[in-house]
């Protein structure tokens, strides 16, 4: 075994421990993290604060409390930092899957990017992604002191849902700077307004590419989409048209920049049950069909993306039956009625035997 000596080791340490300097513009570089913890502690669930904080000034310029960590809440954060503050030069990040992907080829075989990525792209915004959690310290550090003081304030003014924190936000935000903000190296700024061409919510939503069959219809997370039979409509099919999903639930179909009408249907719904069922046989059976649906996985396909973040989206699997205000009956009190017994009963099966004997 090869043995190295205390100062070796020493030295390599040294060398690998290289600082990193911040950058001397305000915009110059942004960085973003999600910090997981119990923000409302035993008040409300636990959640992720994404944070937005410039590396030359260490100023937080945006906070968002999510449930997650996901695409729609970072492309609706990202979104409302463009809107206050401009184009950054780039963004700095971990390699979360929302920045960046291991499997190119499989989800998006054209550029590689992540939905985040792609809408970065479309506004010309670098992402760069950290190799360790040290590599964008300015962040991590944020992170730690928010767990302390913010925690605090959000127990002193008794927030305890994401809302009202988010509302709170801006508050916190102008008593930080003013704090522990500082005055960068150059006083440019290098935040870029948006372009003619660039589309701030077009670019912020989620895209992905469906080819229109021969009927006029695609498919998109298991729900059929059919195209209105326009005259431009009729033209498209065997093209590729672009679907775009944005986080407030809405959802267009795009098509060389024309809006295509759409009705839908979705695979996935429970079947409606009506309101009044006659026939105890067929109310016993389907009872048994509305628990085996209750009980079955629906899912609208195993690499989806997480909606925890998407409000009023139409990709829901709601019970047919609850929806139309069915509420199950229960067995009514006392002793069930033996029909076998009842004289009214065999009175009309004799009558019916007789009637069948007659024809015979």
């Amino acid at each position: 075994m090869r043995c190295v000596s205390t100062r070796n080791q020493r030295q390599v340490r040294q060398r690998g421990a290289r600082p990193t300097l911040t950058r001397d513009c305000f915009g110059e570089l942004i960085q973003i993290d999600g910090s997981h913890h119990w923000w409302f502690e035993n008040r409300g669930p636990k959640c992720a604060l994404l944070v937005y904080i410039d590396d030359a000034t260490g100023k937080l310029l945006h906070l968002r409390f999510a449930l997650s960590e996901n695409t729609f809440d970072y492309l609706l954060a990202t979104k409302a930092y463009l809107e206050r503050w401009g184009k950054p030069l780039a963004f700095y990040s971990d390699k979360h899957g929302v920045f960046r992907t291991t499997h190119a080829s499989e989800m998006d075989r054209t550029s590689g990017l992540t939905q985040f990525g792609r809408a970065l792209y479309e506004l010309n915004i670098d992402i760069i992604c950290a190799n360790t959690p040290q590599a964008k310290g300015r962040v991590e550090r944020a992170n730690r002191t928010l767990q302390d003081r913010l925690v605090k304030e959000l127990r002193l003014r008794g927030i305890n849902t994401l809302e009202e924190a988010n509302a709170f936000a801006p508050e916190f935000i102008g008593d930080f700077n003013g704090r522990f903000g500082k005055e960068p190296r150059n006083p440019k700024d290098m935040h870029r307004p948006l372009a003619d061409h660039e589309n701030l919510d077009g670019a912020m939503c989620r895209k992905e590419v469906r080819t229109v069959s021969q009927a006029l219809t695609l498919r998109y997370e298991k729900v059929i989409f059919i195209l209105d039979p326009t005259d431009y409509a009729k033209t498209l099919p065997r093209q590729k048209v672009i679907v775009c999903d944005y986080p407030d639930g809405r959802l267009e179909i795009m098509h060389e920049g024309t809006l295509l009408p759409y009705r839908t249907f979705d695979t996935l719904r429970s079947v409606h049950r009506t309101r009044v069922v006659e026939n105890k046989r067929l109310d016993d059976i389907l009872s048994v069909v509305a628990e085996m649906q209750e009980g079955r996985e629906q899912h609208r396909r195993r690499h989806g993306p997480s909606r925890a973040g998407q409000k009023d989206h139409m990709f829901g699997i709601p019970d047919g039956s609850v929806s139309n205000g069915y509420q199950k009956r229960g067995r009514k009190p006392g002793r069930r009625t033996d029909f076998t017994n009842d004289p009214e009963v065999n009175a009309k099966r004799l009558k019916a035997l007789a009637r069948i004997a007659a024809c015979d």
